[in-house]
């Protein structure tokens, strides 16, 4: 399960929690401009928008969970058991597998209005990329410097909705997750008025009343709920040290610790990463769950005219500063 919000201060911020009980030997990879990009069923990219972001690297082609490209453009794949849906390759069409459809869309657009336009030709097709990886079952945000969308691809067809919270979690499906919001409607930042009896007098005994109700568990609805109500009444500088440590504060606000969500034989779904992408300044920061200081990387330091890929490796191991 994870989570995934913008946020915006002077620049523009993208990222997620990546929350699973396993992890693959994931990277902060680049895909420099005229790395050559090789589609299943579409033509290659030779040439395309640099791009940064998290990828599992395997025969030199990254599989990306999420990334920003040069342009501002971001996205970021989300678990959606039981409603992804992906169909056969269809003729007139653009046949993307799942995998490749980060890459092909941060590829070939540079904002939000291209890819709606791109989108109206996409099919996503059920291709595995081996018999070892199979396709996973995922919803997108995408997200340009002033506007999120989610995509979604159901058995009724890719849906395309406007995200005006900018946060999406897992199940349920993307309208759904809207509606809820209507419950929680009476959550406020503010002390609450006493609405239950003007008779009573009753009076809040503690700070942060107002939001009493907000979910606290761990579930793909209720962090959607959390990660919203705190996203969209949070409150940052407008530095960039202010804003990635508030980004960061943001994400930890539905962040899962080990122990909590067991899957059985010992296993337990964790935070393996957070992440925020500075979408202005290229710049990848990341922690991991046994590192919780931030490390960044900074795509425009790399040849971005290059063919090869740029790898660096997660740095896991706890990192302390030691002021005496």
């Amino acid at each position: 399960m994870c989570t995934a919000v913008t946020y915006n201060t002077k620049d523009h911020y993208f990222g997620r929690n990546l929350d699973l009980e396993y992890s693959y030997k994931e990277s902060v990879t680049i895909t420099p401009r005229n790395y050559e990009f090789k589609f299943r069923k579409v033509s290659n990219i030779k040439n395309h928008h640099a791009i940064i972001g998290m990828a599992y690297v395997i025969d030199d082609y990254p599989l990306y969970y999420d990334a920003i490209n040069e342009k501002g453009l971001g996205i970021a794949g989300l678990n959606f058991p039981n409603n992804a849906y992906y169909r056969e390759e269809q003729i007139n069409k653009y046949n993307i597998a799942p995998f490749e459809f980060i890459p092909y869309i941060l590829s070939k657009c540079s904002n939000i209005d291209e890819v709606k336009d791109l989108l109206k030709d996409i099919n996503i097709v059920n291709i595995n990329y081996s018999d070892e990886l199979v396709a996973s079952p995922l919803h997108w945000i995408i997200s340009d410097r002033d506007t999120s969308i989610t995509v979604e691809s159901v058995k009724e067809g890719i849906k395309v909705y406007d995200n005006p919270v900018g946060v999406l979690t897992n199940n349920p499906t993307f309208d759904v997750h809207m509606l809820n919001l209507n419950n929680y409607m009476y959550l406020s930042t503010e002390p609450p008025i006493n609405n239950f009896c003007k008779k009573l007098k009753l009076e809040p005994y503690s700070r942060g009343m107002g939001a009493l109700g907000l979910p606290g568990d761990l579930s793909s609805s209720s962090r959607f709920v959390k990660a919203a109500f705190t996203r969209m009444n949070s409150i940052s500088g407008d530095g960039e040290l202010a804003s990635i440590s508030q980004f960061f504060h943001i994400l930890e606000s539905v962040y899962q610790q080990r122990g909590c969500v067991c899957m059985g034989h010992d296993k337990y779904e964790i935070t393996i990463y957070s992440c925020c992408c500075n979408m202005d300044k290229g710049i990848y920061y990341y922690k991991t769950y046994e590192n919780s200081q931030i490390t960044a990387i900074d795509m425009f330091k790399e040849n971005l005219d290059d063919s090869r890929l740029v790898n660096y490796d997660l740095i896991k191991h706890q990192r302390i500063f030691y002021q005496n």
